[in-house]
């Protein structure tokens, strides 16, 4: 770890180190943990959306999906600029994207309008890596790990912290405006924060944006998550469900001809598949994966009506946030402590340590789902398990790229992350609209058990793949101080 640092610290000229890393370190925490969650805000909301447009739980879903597509796609684009044009700059404007989104969606009337919004909103997902990259640009040698960590856990702490700050609002209106209000705010405060305490630094490259690299990467997603989200309502053998995931596939196809010959990709396929970024890629697909799956799906279950369903909790909307608030409370602690396991660990294994934990919280819920207080224990213990593991992903993400790429870098993981969660939000869709109570729209229990058994092995194969890069690519024990 101490080597990794030095390496991160000799190839940045110290002259551009920010006076205040402390506030630095407020402004870009405070950005990720209001992008964060917005990312979760609708999720309480989504069964009272459903009635109040009136629509289907694959349709509905698309309020989530769209915000997590719309990141995948505008992440490494939003990354690549901020190599081109400053981090700091592009941070400000997804802010002011962000801005503009909670707004729309404050003034929606309908779910299309509403589901555009959520997708204007996705685009700040951008502002985790461009983070990274102003850290890593900016901060002491000694401080740029634990910085790192904290703002890759934001991502976690804010998931959880979204659905409390929906419940608490939703509890007192029937309308689902006041929380994009409030998530305007939020965000505005954020964009203010960024402004007045980070500097401009880092290296600026020229070059041209890779559009059709986009156009193409959202042509691909954007297919095999409709194809996914439709297969129960169409057949999975329906004409349009299989023409979805052929044109997913030629389009995939066509974006790795194109980003491999493209002087300056959108996406490095040396940085997305190399030795030691593919690994990392992988835990962050599948760790995006469980996380998102699992907010989908609690909220879900605690709000089934239990004298209709003969399960679920009967739970309000305030009740969701309430139910995880123990979750947003360990994973800020832990996330807090992973510098230290790093340190001692490396970040491989300290995500492998968190991995797990995020796995048997999954195994708990699968078998213990009957009252509150299985959910707050799940609560709880994921909590552990994501503060831990996201705070080395972000590390385990950049540590052993150049200076000049961290931003890149960053951003493809934060791509294939969201697209974890893309895919979590489509395919727990399906499953549970494949397993209706007759007569109703309500799911069997068991669509929710597979759920969790499916995002307890993505979890469990984090800590494998993350147990296995350790193992091949550890470091050398760093050479004693000279006395």
């Amino acid at each position: 770890m101490t080597d990794a640092v030095a390496t991160l610290a000799a190839e940045r000229p110290a002259a551009r180190r920010t006076a205040t890393p402390g506030l630095t370190l407020l402004a870009l925490g405070a950005a990720g943990l209001v992008v964060s969650l917005q990312q979760t805000l609708v999720l309480p909301l989504l069964p009272r959306l459903q009635q109040t447009f009136d629509t289907s739980v694959t349709a509905v879903s698309w309020v989530f999906t769209a915000t997590l597509l719309a990141g995948a796609v505008a992440t490494p684009l939003l990354s690549r600029f901020g190599d081109m044009y400053g981090k700091k700059r592009m941070i400000t404007v997804t802010m002011g994207l962000l801005v503009a989104g909670s707004v729309v969606c404050a003034l929606s009337d309908s779910l299309g309008v509403l589901i555009a919004g959520r997708a204007l909103q996705g685009a700040a997902a951008a502002v985790i890596p461009l983070a990274i990259g102003i850290i890593r640009d900016t901060f002491p040698r000694e401080r740029v790990m634990s910085a790192i960590g904290i703002v890759s856990a934001t991502m976690g702490v804010g998931g959880s912290a979204g659905m409390l700050v929906t419940g608490v609002i939703a509890d007192r209106t029937t309308s689902h405006h006041p929380v994009f209000w409030i998530s305007a705010g939020m965000a505005g405060l954020a964009m203010l924060l960024v402004v007045r305490f980070t500097v401009e630094a880092g290296e600026r490259r020229g070059g041209r944006p890779d559009v059709a690299g986009a156009l193409l990467l959202a042509g691909w997603l954007v297919g095999l998550l409709l194809g996914i989200s439709q297969g129960n309502s169409w057949g999975w053998t329906d004409d349009r469900t299989l023409g979805l995931f052929a044109a997913a596939v030629v389009l995939c196809a066509a974006w790795v001809l194109v980003e491999r010959r493209v002087r300056e990709p959108l996406v490095h396929l040396r940085l997305l598949t190399g030795p030691k970024s593919l690994s990392a890629n992988l835990a962050s697909v599948l760790l995006g994966f469980a996380m998102f799956a699992a907010f989908t799906l609690v909220s879900n279950l605690i709000q089934t009506p239990s004298d209709v369903a003969g399960y679920g909790l009967s739970g309000s909307v305030l009740d969701v946030g309430l139910y995880m608030l123990p979750s947003t409370v360990t994973m800020l602690v832990f996330s807090v402590l992973a510098g230290r396991f790093e340190a001692r660990l490396g970040p491989a294994f300290t995500l492998a340590v968190g991995a797990t934990f995020a796995a048997l919280s999954y195994v708990w819920l699968a078998v213990n789902h009957d009252t509150p207080l299985d959910v707050m224990i799940f609560s709880g213990i994921q909590g552990i398990g994501f503060g831990i593991a996201y705070a080395a992903l972000g590390t385990l993400a950049v540590e052993h790229v150049p200076m000049h790429q961290s931003g890149i870098a960053s951003g493809i993981n934060s791509l294939v992350r969201t697209a974890g969660g893309s895919v979590a939000s489509a395919a727990t869709a399906a499953i549970l609209t494949g397993s209706l109570i007759a007569g109703t729209s309500i799911p069997k229990v068991d669509g929710y058990v597979v759920s969790f058994v499916i995002a307890s092995i993505a979890a469990a194969l984090t800590a494998t793949i993350a147990t296995v890069h350790g193992v091949r690519h550890r470091r050398p024990a760093p050479a004693p101080l000279p006395r």
